[in-house]
């Protein structure tokens, strides 16, 4: 008797989230419809959408636009769908991600680079009141850092934690050899390698700190105090 109760609630559960997702997608928006498709990567849902002149910066309940969403899981080609279409690539969500900073952070290299040819801002910062390339740095996504240097990017912009791209690569970073080539990299785009952080720490300390012998070196070839 227990089996078969089981077996009718499993059976119920089923039929009841057949109903609720069949009934979600008749009462889905077309904009939100784009949003679902360019998550998925359904590029010829996006296309078909595109091309019916779906509303393309609409949002979903986490403030996400299609490019947004096709830019949190990395698709590119439904990324360069939206951006050819005329997607903002300056919209942010409730996190405050938007396309660049998401992009830059993540290390998606193909979809910041669509997105520095379409012209970004590059005062919107994320919710740490940083650019892309702070958590570039840090993440050691050395491709990405090398775009976002061939950019407008402010090198020297500190964030709300009071670091630059400079101190983030060193206090949060590993010192190993992506690390190194990143500092290397940002010395050479004229970071101001003696801009403390918000207690006085100066990168060469950090570095100091963490036996970085490499970047300390390449710090001190630059001047660091």
């Amino acid at each position: 008797m227990r089996v078969r109760q089981v077996s009718m609630t499993i059976f119920l559960m089923i039929a009841l989230g057949s109903w609720v997702i069949h009934g979600h997608g008749e009462n889905m928006s077309d904009d939100l419809r784009l949003i679902f498709a360019a998550d998925k990567n359904d590029t010829v849902t996006v296309q078909r959408l595109l091309k019916a002149g779906v509303n393309i910066h609409g949002r979903d309940g986490e403030g996400r636009t299609a490019l947004l969403a096709a830019t949190s899981h990395n698709h590119v080609e439904s990324a360069r769908l939206l951006i050819e279409a005329g997607a903002d690539v300056n919209v942010q969500d409730n996190k405050l991600d938007s396309p660049l900073l998401l992009s830059g952070a993540s290390g998606y290299l193909e979809i910041l680079t669509l997105t520095l040819r379409a012209k970004p801002n590059f005062k919107i910062y994320n919710r740490f009141g940083g650019t892309a390339l702070i958590p570039a740095c840090e993440r050691g996504h050395v491709e990405v850092v090398k775009a976002l240097l061939n950019s407008d990017v402010d090198v020297n912009h500190v964030n709300n934690l009071g670091w630059t791209a400079l101190l983030e690569a060193i206090i949060l970073g590993s010192g190993g050899p992506r690390h190194q080539e990143i500092v290397r990299m940002l010395v050479a785009a004229g970071a101001a390698v003696n801009i403390p952080d918000q207690d006085g720490v100066t990168p060469l300390q950090h570095a100091r700190q963490n036996g970085y012998r490499e970047i300390i070196g390449a710090l001190e070839a630059a001047g660091a105090r």
